[in-house]
């Protein structure tokens, strides 16, 4: 796996009104296993994540808590979306706020060179306009009331009354950016994915594109339009630009030109703000669009979407409580094909947690690195002759390693760990098959004793990826050195003489106090 240049991947900055739900924390362990996998394999990584704290609801939700909107999103993040972070184990290298200056300050600089280049002008607007969204909604998102709401027109996606809204505004001339945008997914078929995502963002571009209202004036909570301090900036517009303003645009050229272009891992529910306003946005500043954009879908619970507003939100430490962080990336990135919908169940999540976790990989590291500490004092000795046994487990150790890093190439994480999985399954069976416990009898099989721990040790090196297992860096390390990803088949000629195939663990590494990965959980 090879990338140019910097590794630059996104999380969506997420509005933190409400608590976060598994659904927050399926993209950020996403988002954190593709950073770790390509860090692991010593790319310049960067990962970001933030708050977009901006906009109505918030200041709405604010009054009503009585406190200022800056209070409000204070407690919010340092409550609930700070603590998320260290729940799920993630290791993002930078958080950034809207409310931040570095932010505010390097939003109004690009929006005054919108200005400038004549992207934007002075006009009126009526929609109706979604505060749970933040958004005007268009028809296919405006549905009629039941209920309480009858004879209303409500959101699709909340089930509440919109607000019709008549405002002056400054607009962005996102109109004259659809034949641009439609040659950029003409000439990067890879730009958006997977192909569903792709196909739905070029059919909405070729029915024509609309000029994007891009301020408020009815309220003051967000970052102020640079010539006309009577408006602020869309929550929307001002949240996307995120993603440049975290990395020193106009503060800071010479890391912007390191890391941008980004990586944006989304929500299909959010795909069009990133596929098609986003690089609209940035042509008219006269910069790089991102290097891609994947949408994931959605997590059902009782088949509807997650939703804090419908009680279908579940916290991620209700999961992570019973069955670690290292459990819950595992679960949601197996068994859900990345950028498809998929449902939760605990039932689902216990019964492969026990089957794949716990006796699967769980039973392989602890009696691997159990007998290598029994029979060579916690050091995994130096293999000896290997036979062909041997070498079919290398080759298949390198075939799963190669089709993972291909997997992850295509964001496909669940590929990826079904690629590992082979190494798991293949090295069970040569442990079960190769009886190191009674090899362990005779003197005289000493030698083939350490082949066969070694093979297995270092099979285990190459299965503990950041997909497997965020957590067992120390496994990593201890059994692998501190790199043992990618792995590379040796040259032409320039094999081991004993068919040595992998080459990435070193003899003599201590796995002396090893923590157990994955013990079975007793469930009441």
């Amino acid at each position: 796996m090879t990338s140019a240049g910097s590794f630059y991947i996104t999380t969506p900055i997420y509005y933190p009104s409400d608590l976060p739900h598994i659904g927050h924390g399926y993209t950020s362990v996403a988002v954190d296993t593709l950073a770790r996998w390509h860090r692991q394999g010593d790319d310049d990584t960067w990962m970001l994540t933030g708050t977009d704290e901006h906009g109505q609801k918030m200041l709405r939700a604010a009054a009503a808590n009585g406190v200022t909107p800056q209070q409000w999103v204070d407690k919010l993040v340092s409550e609930s979306w700070f603590p998320l972070l260290k729940t799920l184990n993630v290791a993002n290298d930078d958080f950034i706020r809207t409310t931040q200056p570095r932010h505010e300050e390097a939003v109004q600089a690009f929006f005054q060179t919108l200005y400038d280049r004549g992207y934007i002008y002075a006009g009126e607007y009526e929609a109706l306009y979604c505060v749970g969204c933040e958004e005007f909604k268009p028809e296919s998102e405006i549905v009629d009331g039941t209920g309480p709401f009858e004879g209303l027109k409500v959101c699709a996606i909340h089930s509440k009354p919109l607000e019709l809204l008549q405002e002056k505004n400054y607009f962005f001339k996102l109109s004259e950016f659809g034949d641009k945008l439609l040659e950029l997914y003409k000439t990067e078929p890879d730009f958006v994915r997977p192909d569903s995502a792709r196909n739905e963002v070029v059919s909405f571009v070729r029915q024509g594109l609309k000029d994007l209202s891009i301020s408020r004036s009815t309220f003051d909570w967000g970052i102020k339009v640079p010539w006309d301090e009577s408006h602020v900036i869309y929550v929307w517009v001002d949240a996307l630009l995120n993603y440049v303003t975290a990395i020193g645009y106009g503060s800071d050229e010479e890391n912007f030109a390191r890391r941008w272009p980004a990586y944006h891992v989304v929500g299909k529910d959010i795909l069009r703000f990133h596929a098609v306003i986003w690089p609209a946005l940035l042509m008219a500043a006269g910069l790089e669009v991102p290097r891609g954009v994947f949408a994931h879908g959605w997590l059902l619970v009782g088949g509807e979407k997650m939703s804090k507003s419908k009680l279908t939100g579940i916290a991620p430490t209700e999961i992570t409580d019973v069955f670690g962080s290292d459990a819950y990336r595992f679960y949601f990135l197996s068994a859900i094909p990345f950028g498809h919908d998929g449902s939760f169940s605990w039932e689902d999540l216990s019964a492969r947690y026990q089957a794949e976790l716990a006796n699967g990989f769980g039973n392989l590291a602890s009696r691997t690195t159990a007998m290598v500490e029994r029979y060579f004092e916690g050091i995994v000795p130096v293999p000896g002759e290997y036979a062909e046994g041997d070498r079919a487990v290398q080759k298949t150790v390198a075939d799963a390693a190669a089709a993972a890093d291909a997997a992850i190439e295509r964001f496909r994480i669940d590929e990826a760990i079904a690629a590992i999985w082979t190494i798991v399954d293949e090295l069970n069976g040569y442990i079960t098959d190769n009886q190191p416990w009674a090899l362990a009898k005779d003197d005289v099989q000493r030698e083939r004793l350490g082949t066969v721990l070694y093979t297995a040790s270092e099979g285990l090196a190459c299965a503990c990826r950041p997909a497997v297992a965020g957590d067992a860096r120390g496994h990593r390390e201890a059994v692998g050195g501190p790199r043992c990803g990618r792995v590379a088949r040796p040259a032409a000629g320039s094999a081991d003489p004993r068919g040595r195939q992998l080459g990435i663990l070193h003899p003599g590494t201590s796995v002396n106090g090893l923590a157990p990965l994955f013990p079975r959980v007793e469930q009441s």
